[in-house]
């Protein structure tokens, strides 16, 4: 089974060194996911290009609504005052769609001192490699893709913010924190401020982490049916309860309870099979192992036939909530109730 490729981050080293040798190019695509990484890196062109003080005159925006070529080769033609360069960034403003052969003459003569920015933010990047516009993206532009990063990076980042807070993290938490919270640093940067706020001692632990971050809700119903295993079903059931209070949509919980249940079911089929944690990332392409090692320990504490019998019996209550018009909340919590009773057989 093929592991998932990593994101080419070639462009992004490239902007790195640019940016260390003061060396910043004419043309620049940036998209992706990681809205917090886009940001820094834009600030920071902002900072070598710009003078303080002399952003109003050699810093401009457009945004999509008032997107137009006529508007853009005017900012373009705007000359640098009291500055070296200026710096134009368009927002959201689809490419490959529109007068692109207009755009595509305006880009081959870009002035040297402009730095050009096209940033996807609310729309994703979609090149089309045909056009005209995509080869001069390729001989004068850099496309920067800023993605999810690898759990490894996200951990030693984690560690330096809190730093930042006098706080130290351990590996694990950090981990914890990422699986509670999801892998996004935009995400997480606030999550992080909170918990840094709440901790009272140095080393922050687990239990600093789940009185205050807000969890995904993959990590919530992972926190139900981690409870289904310990036997507790007062915890799950008061999980689903606040599930309910948050306006949560019983068929939207009941797809999320359900891949976690396919989860489990393959974990305790690799457990039968003597295979490891790496199976199931790479089965359920994850982005880390630590998710994968939550499953296989939570998987050791049901049986096989459990296991199927659950993947089974949410599929049918899938089925009824969609074709019989039942109320779905008594539907979901009467899978749960089921579940909970079953447990050990």
């Amino acid at each position: 089974m093929a592991v998932k490729a990593r994101p080419d981050t070639t462009a992004l080293q490239q902007l790195k060194k640019q940016l260390k040798e003061n060396a910043l190019g004419n043309l620049y695509v940036f998209h992706g996911e990681e809205a917090y990484l886009r940001d820094h890196y834009l600030g920071q062109m902002k900072k070598r290009l710009l003078p303080a003080g002399m952003e109003d005159f050699n810093y401009h925006v457009i945004n999509e609504k008032e997107f137009d070529l006529k508007k853009l080769a005017q900012f373009i033609d705007c000359l640098p005052m009291m500055s070296q360069r200026t710096m134009v960034v368009v927002n959201d403003h689809d490419l490959f769609k529109g007068d692109k052969e207009g755009l595509t003459a305006l880009l081959k003569e870009l002035p040297e001192y402009v730095c050009l920015v096209f940033v996807y933010d609310l729309i994703a990047y979609k090149a089309d490699a045909r056009t005209k516009l995509a080869g001069v993206l390729k001989e004068k532009g850099c496309v920067v893709a800023f993605n999810r990063q690898e759990q490894g990076d996200l951990v030693d980042w984690i560690a330096r913010r809190f730093k930042a807070l006098d706080h130290d993290i351990g590996t694990e938490e950090a981990k914890y924190l990422i699986f509670k919270c999801g892998d996004l640093m935009h995400t997480l940067i606030s999550e992080i401020s909170k918990v840094g706020a709440y901790a009272s001692h140095r080393r922050v632990t687990r239990q600093d982490i789940d009185a205050v971050a807000t969890p995904q809700l993959d990590a919530v119903v992972f926190d139900m049916t981690d409870a289904i295993a310990a036997g507790n079903f007062d915890k799950a059931a008061s999980v689903l309860g606040d599930l309910y209070h948050m306006q949560e949509r019983p068929i939207n919980l009941l797809a999320i309870l359900g891949k976690q249940l396919r989860q489990l079911y393959t974990a305790r089929l690799a457990l039968e099979q003597k295979k490891g944690s790496r199976y199931l990332v790479e089965l359920w392409k994850m982005r880390s192992a630590y998710p994968a090692e939550r499953l296989m320990q939570s998987a050791r504490r049901f049986s096989l036939g459990w296991c199927r019998r659950a993947v089974i019996r949410c599929a049918q209550v899938d089925l009824a909530m969609k074709s019989t018009g039942a109320d779905g909340e008594e539907l979901l919590t009467g899978l749960l109730m089921e579940l909970a009773v079953k447990k050990g057989a």
